[in-house]
C-alpha cells in the first residue's frame, strides 16, 4: 500500500472510532514509521521540536485569559457597553450578541470560551425577547467564530510559529475581514429583525453610555495592549499574552473584585488541563505533518490542482474548498498543524502572500466550528438553546454562506487581509 494512503486512511480511520486526535496522529503515523522502516526516534524528535516553540507558549496564556474574563464578570460590562452602542437598533439583542463577540474576540482569542460565556446570557434572553430559538443559537455560535479571525487569534498564533510568518502581521491581517464578517451578521440580523419584528432594545441616555463606557474601558485597554504591543514591537506575542493576564488578573481580583483569591490556584490548575490536550495535538501533528511533507504529499496535491487549473485565483478557490472539507472534520489548530506543508505548497504555487495565506486559511476553517459533524460552537450553543441540532444547522446555513462571501472577497481583494499589515509593518512586505 502506497504509505500516504495508509497514513491518511489509518488517521481517518481512529477518528472515525473517536480516538483522541492527539492519539490517532501519533498512531497513525507510528504505523508508517514502522511501515517504511523509518527511525523510531525521528517520532520523538519531530514531536519534541513542535512543542518546543516559544510562540507556543502564549496560546496557554491567553486560554487562562479567557477563563479570567468568564469568571471575574468582565463579560458582563462588555456586554453593556455592546447593549448601549447598538442595542437600540432594530433586533437590538442580536446586535449585542454580535458585537460583544467581536469585543470579546479581541480579549481571549477563543471562540469556544465566547459561545458557553456569551451564549449562557444572550440565548435565553433572545428566546424571552421572542427570537426565534434556532437563530439566537445560530447567530450566537457564528459571531463566536470571530474570536478565531480577530487578534489576540490562538490559530493565527500557531500558523505564524509553524509558518514561519509575522504573527503581529497576521493580527492586523485579521481585524479587517473580522469586522466585516461582524457587520455582513448585523446586517443579516437586522433583515430579519425587520421580517420578523424582534425588538430594539430601549435607547441609552448619555450619563448611560458614559457610564457604559466607563466600567467597560480598563478591559477594552487588553487588545489595545495586545495588538499594539506585538506590532509596535514591544512585546512578543508570548509577553503580550503575559501582560494581558496581569492586568486581567489585577481587574477581576483587586479592582472587581469579583473573584477570591482563594480560587486562583484552582484557575491556574484548569487552564492547564485545558492546554495540555491541544499541546498533545501539536506533538502529534509534529511527526504527522513531517510525514506529510517527507511523503511528497503537498507535491501530489499541487500536481492535481494544477492539472485541473494553472490560474492562481483558481488554485486558491481550490484549495478554499480544501479547508472547508477538512473544517468539518478537524478543529482549526489540527488542521493547520496537519496540512500546513500543502497549504503553503499551494500558496507558494498561487504567488500569495503568506500574511495573505494564513488569514484566508484562517478564516475558511473557521467555518468549520460551525460545521457539522465537529461543530464544537454550534454543539455549545445548541446544548444552551435547547435547540436540536438539525434546526440550529438549517438556521446557521445563511450565516455560513456570509463568512464563506468574506473569504472569496479577501482573496479576491488582497489588501483586505493586507492593508493594514502593509500600513503598519511595511518591512514585513519589502516596502
Amino acid at each position: 500500500m502506497n504509505p500516504l494512503v495508509l497514513l491518511l486512511v489509518s488517521f481517518f480511520s481512529l477518528i472515525l472510532l473517536r480516538v483522541n486526535i492527539g492519539f490517532a496522529l501519533i498512531l497513525a503515523s507510528i504505523t508508517v514509521v514502522l511501515y517504511e522502516d523509518l527511525p523510531l526516534i525521528s517520532v520523538i524528535n519531530q514531536m519534541y521540536a513542535n512543542v518546543d516553540s516559544f510562540p507556543l507558549l502564549a496560546v496557554p496564556f491567553f486560554m487562562f485569559l479567557g477563563r479570567i474574563l468568564n469568571t471575574g464578570g468582565i463579560t458582563d460590562r462588555l456586554l453593556r457597553v455592546a447593549d448601549v452602542t447598538v442595542g437600540h437598533v432594530r433586533g437590538g439583542l442580536g446586535h449585542v450578541n454580535v458585537f460583544v463577540s467581536m469585543v470579546f474576540a479581541s480579549l481571549s482569542g477563543s471562540a469556544a470560551a465566547d459561545t458557553a460565556s456569551v451564549g449562557s446570557i444572550l440565548i435565553p434572553a433572545m428566546k424571552k425577547a421572542g427570537y426565534d430559538p434556532a437563530f439566537a443559537v445560530a447567530l450566537t455560535a457564528a459571531s463566536s467564530t470571530l474570536g478565531v479571525i480577530i487578534p489576540p487569534s490562538i490559530i493565527l498564533i500557531i500558523y505564524g510559529a509553524f509558518g514561519n510568518v509575522s504573527i503581529g502581521a497576521l493580527f492586523l491581517g485579521g481585524v479587517v475581514p473580522g469586522v466585516l464578517i461582524g457587520l455582513f451578521m448585523m446586517t443579516y440580523t437586522y433583515i430579519l429583525a425587520l421580517k420578523h419584528g424582534y425588538p430594539p432594545n430601549a435607547k441609552a441616555n448619555l450619563r448611560d453610555v458614559a457610564i457604559a463606557l466607563m466600567i467597560g474601558a480598563p478591559p477594552l485597554l487588553i487588545p489595545v495592549m495586545v495588538l499594539g504591543g506585538v506590532v509596535a514591537g514591544i512585546f512578543t506575542p508570548t509577553e503580550a499574552a503575559i501582560s494581558a493576564v496581569i492586568w486581567a488578573l489585577f481587574l477581576s481580583f483587586i479592582a472587581y473584585r469579583e473573584i477570591p483569591f482563594r480560587e486562583l490556584p484552582g484557575m491556574l490548575a484548569k487552564s492547564a488541563v485545558d492546554f495540555s490536550v491541544p499541546l498533545f495535538t501539536v506533538a502529534g501533528a509534529g511527526i504527522f505533518g513531517w510525514l506529510i511533507s517527507y511523503l511528497g504529499a503537498a507535491d501530489i496535491v499541487v500536481n492535481f490542482i494544477m492539472s485541473v487549473t494553472q490560474n492562481p485565483f483558481g488554485i486558491m478557490l481550490m484549495l478554499v474548498g480544501f479547508l472547508l472539507l477538512v473544517g468539518t472534520v478537524l478543529n482549526p489548530i489540527s488542521a493547520v498543524l496537519i496540512f500546513l506543508p500543502i497549504i503553503q505548497a499551494l500558496g507558494n504555487t498561487a504567488g500569495i502572500n503568506p500574511v495573505h495565506l494564513g488569514v484566508l486559511t484562517t478564516i475558511t476553517l473557521s467555518v468549520g466550528l460551525i460545521s457539522p459533524p465537529y461543530g464544537i460552537c454550534l454543539l455549545i450553543a445548541s446544548q444552551i438553546g435547547e435547540v436540536p441540532i438539525m434546526n440550529a444547522i438549517k438556521a446557521i446555513l445563511p450565516i455560513v454562506g456570509l463568512v464563506i462571501l468574506v473569504a472569496i472577497l479577501s482573496l479576491w481583494v488582497p489588501d483586505i487581509v493586507i492593508g493594514l499589515p502593509k500600513q503598519f509593518m511595511p518591512a514585513i512586505f519589502g516596502l
